[in-house]
């Protein structure tokens, strides 16, 4: 085990828990390289008598740290420091939200709002039969009058919800983010890929059509767990990239 001359110890008078100092020491630790990958952290007996918390706290600290992927515990070892793995990236959609409502003034623009009969494909996301009737939304996303996002969406028609309304009402990015009808939904399913634009995606874009860009695949699900609304966000690869960061990193603290 490699030595620690730095003894830390936390701070009795500060708001921050000790669990939560705990953790902040021993990630700083990591991404100073006092403690590097394959070290073994000191025992919990250690901790709780260098940090004079219970043994409860720093389980609750070794978990955080298991959690971020900067430890692992092997039972009957100890607690090592892991070295960086690019399999276990988390690219967290948080970041590319951030990048939509940074500085800048926002807009969304409501394209389209009807009422159809919906074809096989979206008969079957939506798990509805070819003909029923369906809502029908289009919208486009402008960042400082630039057109940057292009958003569908497809869902189930129910005379008893004024969706079509409530979906008018958005005029904002973090309305469209949130959603008009979130309150009703149990879960949803995302899935991003790398696509090249249509020649209606390129059109409302200002882009040449086959383009770069991402599709951000979107389904949510109610208490019934059934599909009610299916569609997708189309964005530019030249306005957004998503960012992850592995190991210790002290910027993020």
């Amino acid at each position: 085990m490699r030595t620690n001359d730095k003894r830390e110890t936390i701070n009795r008078n500060s708001f921050e828990p000790a669990y939560i100092q705990i953790v902040r020491i021993v990630s700083e630790q990591i991404a100073a390289g006092i403690l590097r990958p394959g070290d073994q952290l000191p025992t919990e007996g250690q901790f709780c008598k260098q940090f004079g918390v219970s043994p409860m706290t720093v389980r609750r600290s070794i978990n955080i740290l298991v959690e971020r992927g900067l430890v692992s515990t092997t039972h009957g070892k100890g607690t090592f420091v892991k070295s960086l793995d690019m399999g276990e990236a988390v690219f967290r959609l948080h970041e590319l939200k951030n990048q939509w409502t940074g500085e800048g003034e926002t807009t969304v623009r409501l394209l389209e709002a009807s009422i159809l009969s919906v074809d096989e494909v979206v008969a079957g996301k939506l798990a509805v039969s070819p003909g029923d009737r369906g809502i029908h939304i289009r919208r486009l996303v402008l960042q400082e009058g630039v057109p940057s996002m292009y958003h569908r969406e497809y869902l189930v028609y129910d005379p008893r919800r004024p969706l079509v309304e409530a979906q008018l009402q958005i005029t904002s990015l973090e309305g469209l983010l949130q959603g008009q009808h979130g309150e009703d939904l149990r879960r949803g399913q995302l899935t991003v890929e790398a696509v090249n634009l249509s020649d209606e995606q390129g059109k409302v874009l200002e882009m040449p059509p086959g383009s770069a860009a991402f599709r951000l695949e979107h389904t949510f699900y109610d208490f019934a767990d059934r599909p009610v609304s299916w569609g997708w966000f189309i964005f530019r690869s030249d306005l957004y990239r998503l960012t992850t960061h592995i190991g210790a990193d002290a910027s993020l603290r």
